[in-house]
């Protein structure tokens, strides 16, 4: 960095010039980009160039870089009082003009998304915002739009199973595949990185927070898998992949939302376990990894989460695992992280632990300046906020969003959800439902016309398994009950399944008890309804592991995932359309008994 710091001759202001004169209104397409010459304009940058700009930044600039902000709101000029009570400035606008942020992160559930063209125009007034500001330095915006479970932009955007759903179809083409779709769609919208892929490896059957997110319990799986997508979003579609949850989430009983989870695998396990899926990342060049809010002893035996732990992020990640690229944090709004050190002192060690870039600060002010007043003392060099922006600014250029921030709104509905993709996704996940048990032969239903009754967890899911299997001449009752389904709404049920010739229960993570034991009421109407004699379907719709508490159950299907794909997916196999081919991507183990497999990894039936 003291060879940059040398060469510090230029600013960046001349080569962004035509970028912020052309910055878009909020109904604007397409800038202009700046000139191709002497910059970070320039189609091919050096690290000198880098350097220079660098350079030319004040700290308090600098430091911007390193935060990751959101904010409330559909778009980017609107005043919303929950910014204000966050940041003290009411728009987005004026969170990236006070902060003057490297990154930004887009949530579904904090009102951001519309649909895909709203978000592309977003993305435009946040970039012309930023381009406005300090050395006009655009934004690189991201999300996380893992897939399955876990996505913030919905429908008309194109869904997959997501990762569970990939490795029950062991097909590293197809994951790829599914990776570069959704990369492409979401460049579509002005987001350039995704946080994704989960290289978690899922070994344990009571984990609360990962489980359908990681694609296998095996790590070679997961390591296959997790290239895959790395390949997909980074060469297929030119974005950000970020592999997480480093060192690895994969077998806590613990939800780092809401505690501080332990892993307390020996460095051998560790290495067998759980690095192979980063180490493969990083052998394929992936761009950033993102940080587990999770203690390690084996690694560091200090207590500290992974994301403050220089021996982990620096010692392990940088030096043993030869990673180069950028190091995020997991949300730092998270329990996990703030239970130990308040969030002053939370944002400097984790800078202080080898991280480039800090995830939604729940006191950015506070956090802000404690980095400030940590750089001013000499407790961080810097030097050393310098190698983290030398690697912001890297990818940045890399993902070439310094000399094209800005998409074409009128453009997007020609990249998001075509029909192309659509089909593509629906061939995608038909490989991946399991058929765990048939004892019955039950499955696959004939074409005859009957009476079927959809009932169990979601309200969504359960509407579009209806209309699936309506389509196909079936006369459809669905009567949702939900995660923790009262006795009226078992009884319900119950005489509903009655009346109807076979009935289909969806469950999702009824083998949860943990959070409140009403989720056992999930338990509950499955045995009910298999207590009344009839044909009755048992399906989870998420984790596959349900069937160890009601393994009484002579038919059951695991689909991974509860979008509306996925149920179609279902549907086809229910009526024998497609033979399900899907294999057991984890154990199953038997309930209470997590070494014994009830039914094993590759398991899977067929006709």
């Amino acid at each position: 960095m003291s060879a940059l710091r040398r060469s510090a001759i230029a600013t960046f202001a001349s080569v962004t010039a035509a970028a912020t004169v052309a910055a878009l209104a909020p109904t604007a397409a397409v800038s202009a980009p700046p000139p191709e010459s002497e910059g970070l304009g320039a189609p091919s940058v050096t690290d000198a160039q880098l350097g220079r700009v660098l350079h030319s930044m004040s700290l308090e600039e600098k430091i911007g870089q390193m935060f990751v902000l959101f904010a409330y709101g559909p778009d980017a000029n609107t005043p919303d009082a929950r910014n204000t009570r966050l940041y003290g400035v009411g728009t987005p606008a004026e969170v990236v003009a006070k902060y003057k942020p490297g990154g930004w992160i887009y949530f579904n559930a904090r009102d951001n998304v519309q649909n895909p063209t709203q978000l592309a125009s977003y993305s435009n007034q946040l970039q012309s915002a930023a381009l406005k500001t300090g050395r006009h330095v655009p934004m690189t915006i991201a999300t996380d739009q893992e897939q399955g479970v876990v996505v913030r932009i919905g429908p008309p955007a194109t869904q997959f199973g997501g990762n569970m759903a990939h490795g029950a179809a062991r097909s590293t083409a197809d994951a790829r595949t599914a990776a570069g779709i959704t990369g492409r769609e979401l460049k579509a919208m002005g987001i350039r990185q995704d946080y994704a892929p989960v290289a978690d490896v899922n070994v344990n059957a009571l984990n609360p927070v990962i489980g359908v997110r990681s694609f296998s319990s095996d790590p070679q799986l997961v390591s296959d898998l997790t290239v895959a997508q790395v390949k997909g979003y980074q060469k297929d579609a030119g974005i950000i992949a970020t592999a997480k949850h480093f060192p690895g989430h994969g077998d806590t009983v613990d939800d780092s939302h809401t505690a501080l989870p332990t892993i307390n695998h020996t460095r051998e396990e560790w290495n067998t376990i759980d690095a192979p899926p980063f180490k493969a990342a990083i052998k394929a060049g992936i761009d950033s990894i993102m940080t587990a809010h999770i203690v390690i002893p084996s690694l560091d035996p200090s207590g500290d989460p992974a994301t403050l732990s220089k021996p982990i992020m620096t010692g392990v990640l940088r030096n043993e695992l030869g990673f180069k690229g950028l190091i995020i944090t997991d949300a730092l709004e998270m329990a996990a992280v703030r239970a130990k050190y308040g969030d002053a002192e939370v944002a400097v060690r984790a800078i202080e632990a080898g991280v480039d870039q800090l995830l939604l600060p729940p006191a950015p002010d506070v956090q802000f300046q404690a980095v400030v007043d940590a750089v001013k003392s000499g407790r961080i060099s810097e030097d050393r906020i310098d190698e983290s922006l030398f690697r912001i600014l890297k990818l940045k250029h890399k993902s070439d969003v310094l000399r094209k921030p800005f998409v074409d709104p009128a453009a997007v509905a020609t990249t998001v959800g075509t029909p192309e993709h659509l089909a593509t996704a629906q061939q995608i996940v038909d490989k991946s439902i399991t058929l765990v048990k048939n004892d019955t032969g039950t499955l696959p239903l004939s074409n005859q016309a009957r009476k079927v009754l959809v009932t169990g967890w979601g309200v969504n899911t359960t509407q579009a398994l209806g209309a699936s299997l309506t389509k196909r001449g079936a006369t459809t009752t669905v009567a949702q009950t939900g995660a923790a389904p009262t006795d009226a709404a078992i009884a319900d049920a119950v005489a509903k399944a009655k009346a109807n010739d076979v009935t289909v229960v969806l469950t999702q993570k009824a083998w949860d008890t943990k959070v409140t034991d009403k989720l056992a009421k999930q338990q509950k109407l499955v045995k009910d309804l298999l207590a009344t004699g009839k044909t009755v379907i048992v399906v989870a719709v998420r984790d596959p592991y349900d069937i160890a508490y009601f393994d009484q159950a002579p038919t059951y299907v695991a689909t991974y995932g509860y979008q509306a794909v996925s149920m179609e997916s279902l549907a086809k196999v229910l009526y024998g359309e497609i033979a399900p081919t899907g294999k057991l991507p984890v154990d199953i183990p038997v309930a209470g008994q997590p070494a014994t497999p009830l039914y094993p990894f590759g398991h899977g039936l067929s006709w």
